[in-house]
């Protein structure tokens, strides 16, 4: 038990923004019927879809995430508008700005996130590795910069 949270932790300590990276979600239909973007558990190699989850109504100015997790990996979409994802690993910082409902990114475990620059509208799906867990959340920043060291 002692060597797996060991191993998580040196797992945070090596997460890196470039272990996170976009997906292009598999699509199907044209301009005259529609499009239809698929997500099925195994589809995207290693991640296994335990939670599904969504964030809308975002008022003009708020800024959502704010945290890191442990173990749990998170693919995060933007369904409909767009809005911005900064991914950060202690050393660097990385923005994404989301605005394909068939594009997603994965955010890895052991990375800090915050999301930002909502559109009116828009609406964030994060497809999540795990169930919900508290333990699995480090919420303050400095805490998160000492798993990094």
């Amino acid at each position: 038990m002692i060597m797996h949270a060991d191993k998580e932790q040196d797992d945070r300590r090596i997460a890196s923004i470039d272990s996170c990276r976009l997906i292009t979600l598999d699509t199907h239909g044209d301009s005259s019927t529609g499009t239809i973007a698929v997500i099925e558990n195994g589809s995207i190699e290693g991640f296994v879809i335990k939670r599904v989850y969504f964030i809308y109504d975002v008022p003009a100015g708020v800024s959502r995430g704010h945290h890191s997790h442990k173990s749990l990996d998170q693919i995060i979409v933007a369904l409909h508008g767009s809005f911005d994802i900064t991914v950060d690993d202690g050393c660097n910082k990385r923005t994404y700005h989301m605005s394909e409902p068939a594009e997603g990114l994965l955010v890895v475990s052991g990375i800090w996130r915050s999301i930002d620059n909502f559109s009116p509208g828009a609406v964030c799906m994060v497809l999540a590795s795990d169930i919900y867990e508290e333990a699995d959340y480090i919420r303050l920043y400095s805490e998160f910069l000492d798993t990094k060291c």
